[in-house]
């Protein structure tokens, strides 16, 4: 949301919870981390909230993932791989697919800013009068998956 209302001012916490459908409370933490790393900033008073401090075409998404969640990929960081591929040779062929699989995350995630995926979602948009297609429930990877309290 921050990304699509780049430009537009800070945005209140309660409207980002509300539009995003995530609980205001595991937003905060979210933003406050972003907030440390100097990817957000916080904005006080009346028409206070966050707001990005770069253009959304200069955040990655590798970025965003390496400060909330450490590495790219479920299988540890690719230095951790790549010392299993010299030490365990029985297992070496499952770890360098897992490694190929980590660089290929790696380098989408790297190369795909804000911007990509808010331009992304205005031309997923239907056009007024366009048929839609049966909405297909989207599924969230688990590390962003807000808890259910």
């Amino acid at each position: 949301m921050l990304a699509r209302h780049h430009n537009q001012g800070a945005i209140r916490i309660r409207d980002i919870a509300y539009e995003e459908e995530l609980p205001e409370k595991f937003l905060e933490l979210i933003l406050l981390e972003l907030k440390n790393a100097r990817i957000v900033e916080s904005v006080r008073g009346a028409k206070g909230g966050y707001q990005l401090r770069r253009p959304p075409s200069e955040i990655y998404l590798a970025e965003i993932i390496r400060l909330i969640d450490g590495a790219l990929a479920p299988f540890g960081d690719a230095d951790q791989l790549r010392v299993l591929i010299d030490r365990d040779a029985e297992h070496r062929a499952l770890y360098q697919v897992f490694l190929d699989v980590r660089d290929a995350a790696a380098k989408i995630l790297e190369n795909t800013s804000l911007a990509d995926i808010v331009s992304k979602e205005r031309v997923s948009k239907p056009v007024k009068g366009q048929r839609k297609k049966k909405a297909i429930e989207p599924t969230l990877l688990p590390m962003i998956v807000p808890s259910k309290n």
